[in-house]
């Protein structure tokens, strides 16, 4: 079912957890994200990037498509728009249908962030649409959003940013990346910082992006079978559950979900060479995103259950 964003971040925050947000770039994405959903009994944002939406190319049937097959879930789900880095991608995205969308305007001066924010959300609540803005930078690279460095957001820049763009929820830079970054271990996730800003900030919903958390195993699993993954880092799955606690009720996790459905497609080219149906080989890609994402809902968002 739809439910409205409003809601279910709501809901989060009054039982104090995190709802997993999926990109979809394919019919066979879609119906993972929704199917661990309802198997989970777990609420999720089910999203669409802007890689995603140049790859679909009828952007706005596609978006039709994600909320029949939404509404017909039995598990609330909420239809977003992630990173539009244009005001009139926003307001496209909006107009297409979705519930909700995400104006990245972390690049820009904090001025420049607030107005154009401001002139989003008040486009969208116009339409009844909710709008996610971003303080502070995240670095990496993954779609077609990217950063040399990370910015940590300033606990009293965000009230300022709230009060002042008229935004419905915060994603914040603390410590997550954009698809990884080169480094020796898991990074460092700033609990602290979230605290504090969520303190800031009492019953307003908080999001981290790049909540994804590359285990090791999932790229030595691809790359055993024939991949050339990089092995970059990211902050734990235990510290993206720690900051479940701390208002966090939304976080974007994809690049885990990615590996799992390519490592499947791998492993099936590697096993049965002669078989070329393209659904012999769909198949368990989609089994296995689905079984990613039913793993965050239960061992790391700790959205399972709820619905």
């Amino acid at each position: 079912m739809l439910i409205h964003p409003r809601e279910l971040y709501a809901h989060a925050l009054g039982e104090g957890y995190t709802v997993g947000a999926f990109n979809a770039a394919s019919l066979e994405m879609l119906q993972a994200i929704i199917g661990a959903a309802e198997a989970e009994r777990s609420p999720a944002f089910v999203m669409v990037s802007m890689g995603a939406r140049k790859y679909v190319g009828d952007f706005p049937r596609f978006v039709q498509v994600m909320r029949l097959y939404a509404q017909a879930a039995c598990v609330p789900l909420v239809v977003h728009h992630d990173h539009c880095q244009t005001v009139q991608a926003a307001r496209e995205a909006i107009d297409a249908g979705c519930q909700s969308v995400m104006f990245d305007g972390s690049h820009l001066p904090f001025e420049e962030n607030v107005a154009k924010t401001k002139e989003i959300a008040d486009y969208a609540h116009e339409h009844d649409c909710v709008v996610e803005a971003e303080l502070g930078c995240l670095p990496g690279f993954e779609d077609m959003v990217f950063s040399e460095k990370a910015v940590y957001t300033d606990p009293a820049l965000a009230v300022q940013f709230v009060a002042e763009s008229g935004c419905d929820s915060l994603a914040i830079a603390a410590g997550t990346s954009h698809g990884g970054v080169r480094a020796d271990g898991y990074l460092p996730l700033d609990l602290d910082r979230i605290r504090e800003i969520h303190e800031a900030l009492p019953g307003f919903p908080l999001v981290l992006h790049g909540a994804a958390s590359l285990p090791p195993a999932l790229i030595e699993e691809c790359n055993a079978w024939g991949g050339r993954v990089e092995f970059l880092r990211n902050c734990s799955e235990e510290a993206i559950r720690a900051a479940s606690y701390l208002g966090v009720c939304k976080a974007n996790m994809d690049v885990d979900n990615f590996l799992c459905f390519t490592t499947a497609i791998r492993r099936f080219f590697a096993e049965s060479p002669e078989l070329y149906d393209p659904r012999k080989y769909l198949a368990p890609a989609r089994a296995a995103f689905r079984e990613e994402v039913a793993h965050k809902m239960r061992h790391v968002l700790r959205s399972a259950g709820r619905f």
